[in-house]
């Protein structure tokens, strides 16, 4: 899933831009940042999440973190990896 603190409709128009996808989009939009911040990546200075993924396992478990510096694209082979991981 992917979380942001945009409202429901941005996201909805977000998913809508990039052709459709196939996991869900959640909104952290109120109270705003309430998730990022539980996850410690809610930036106070800027008043918006870092950019960060978090890869859970199928018991809740948190199994690997990255979070990217503003304007920074994950490495989608790098996800995979850890992903695989998990399989």
């Amino acid at each position: 899933m992917a979380i942001s603190c945009d409202a429901i409709p941005s996201k909805q128009a977000w998913g809508k831009a990039l052709g459709g996808i196939s996991f869900p989009l959640v909104s952290d939009y109120w109270p705003h940042g309430a998730v990022a911040q539980q996850y410690g990546v809610f930036n106070e200075k800027s008043g918006r999440p870092d950019r960060a993924i978090f890869v859970v396992d199928k018991q809740g478990i948190i199994r690997w973190v990255k979070v990217y510096e503003s304007g920074v694209t994950p490495d989608n082979g790098e996800l995979l990896t850890e992903l695989r991981k998990l399989a």
